[in-house]
């Protein structure tokens, strides 16, 4: 199938071209048809897979040209990155009709944002949170929507959005289409398609799989972080393979701290995006990555939904993601747009358990390599030790609740063990034995005199 027999209208279809866009994507395949019949959808696929478009397109078919002031299509994102992404898209996919597309987000002024919508708007894309605070300015009238789209749904939850979505959905025409998106669909999800959608048709495109045939997959047994970060290093040294790399750390400290460390080792320019870095900063440091300015980047997992680079190289999970669907998002920023890539995840000993379970919802064995003789191997540190077996032990009461931790084990293997006499107590044991001894002796002299 091309996109001409999705029956698109030329405008589009002139974008697509430039924009080179040479066929459909599987979901792109199935759910643009629905979309354009009226249908509510829900929509499960992996990162990478041609999501956005898949739902971008048939809005901007349905709506056609501009009309009135009042926006028509709501869609709703769980971060800033991934809202600019949707925007810019729109945009593109759009160049050729008069559609008027908007975006919402926090870290920048409201005043240029307000200023936008009261000029007349068609489709907005919004973070909850920036939405609900340009609605209560009085500028955004909703009686208009007729589409309403959440992307990245898992996130939009794992991240606390419910009650917001709960007063959007208040406050929007209750007659309208709706549009679920999300690369795993956990509980949660299903909960909110519950609540969300209207006998949704359910389109899945290999819901717990990333592009296995385009993402190569390793792991690196390590055993503590400053031993990662002489693998990491040892890794980048070779430049001409690992060219764009985006490395994800699972808090703000370790991405600004892995990001310096790069930059002083001399394996290319590194920018950091975690949520204590301003707006501007994030986009600027997204942009020159898109651009090849810097090799790499460092980010946290909600900072780095946004990134839609077709031409990452390699992806190193510098710590393993404890949010399993994390790492499916992870994978996806490599192997885009039918380029291949690699995808590392460095692992010590508590992070094995959280492997375990991500290899459960991939269905799939990622193989192990060896750490490289070159690399220097550090021991761990006291308070490592005692960190690490502290997480073990709530990953054994996780599976078992009956488990009562390590020490308690150690205790009640003594105490199945034959009870060992101190030093003092044979002391005293031989003392009593020797007293008696002479008791006895003493003893056996006066019978001898009574006889």
């Amino acid at each position: 199938m091309d996109f001409e027999a999705l029956k698109l209208s030329k405008q589009i279809l002139q974008a697509l071209v430039e924009l080179n866009y040479k066929k459909p994507t599987p979901i792109q395949e199935q759910i643009i048809p629905k979309i354009l019949a009226g249908q509510d959808v829900l929509g499960i696929a992996p990162t990478g897979t041609g999501k956005t478009a898949a739902f971008i397109l048939p809005i901007l078919r349905k709506l056609n040209f501009a009309q009135g002031e009042n926006p028509r299509a709501l869609i709703f994102v769980p971060t800033r990155e991934l809202a600019v992404q949707v925007y810019d898209n729109a945009v593109e996919l759009s160049k050729y009709t008069d559609l008027r597309c908007c975006k919402l987000i926090g870290g920048v002024g409201k005043q240029s944002q307000i200023k936008e919508v009261s000029a007349g708007i068609d489709i907005i894309i919004a973070t909850p949170g920036r939405f609900m605070d340009i609605y209560a300015q009085g500028v955004i009238f909703l009686k208009k929507i007729d589409t309403l789209v959440l992307d990245e749904a898992d996130k939009m939850m794992d991240m606390g959005f419910l009650p917001q979505l709960n007063k959007i959905l208040e406050i929007i025409p209750a007659k309208r289409q709706n549009l679920l998106f999300s690369a795993t669909f956990h509980p949660k999800v299903e909960e909110l398609t519950e609540e969300f959608l209207d006998f949704p048709i359910k389109v899945e495109i290999e819901p717990e799989k990333v592009v296995v045939d385009l993402v190569d997959q390793y792991v690196y047994h390590v055993p503590n972080a400053r031993t990662k970060l002489n693998l990491l290093v040892h890794l980048l040294e070779n430049e001409s393979e690992y060219q764009r790399v985006l490395i994800f750390a699972r808090t703000r400290e370790t991405a600004e701290n892995i990001h310096r460390y790069l930059n002083r080792k001399e394996v290319g320019k590194w920018k950091a995006i975690h949520a204590n870095k301003g707006q501007n900063t994030r986009l600027n440091a997204y942009k020159e990555f898109s651009e090849g300015k810097i090799r790499g980047v460092v980010a946290t997992d909600v900072a780095a939904r946004g990134i839609d680079v077709s031409a990452v190289s390699h992806v190193i999970n510098f710590d393993a993601p404890v949010m399993y669907t994390d790492y499916v998002h992870r994978v996806g920023r490599t192997g885009r747009a039918e380029n291949e890539g690699v995808a590392i995840t460095f692992v010590s000993e508590v992070e094995q358990y959280h492997i375990d379970k991500i290899q459960d919802l991939i269905r799939q064995k990622i193989k192990v390599l060896e750490i490289p003789e070159e690399v220097e191997v550090c021991n761990s540190t006291y308070d490592e030790k005692q960190a690490f077996a502290r997480e073990i032990d709530r990953q054994k009461r996780k599976e078992d609740p009956s488990y009562k931790g390590a020490f308690h084990e150690k205790k009640k293997a003594k105490k199945s063990q034959p009870n060992k006499p101190s030093r003092k107590t044979i002391q005293a044991y031989k003392f009593i034995t020797e007293d008696a001894k002479k008791k006895k002796k003493k003893g056996g002299k006066n019978t001898k005199r009574k006889k």
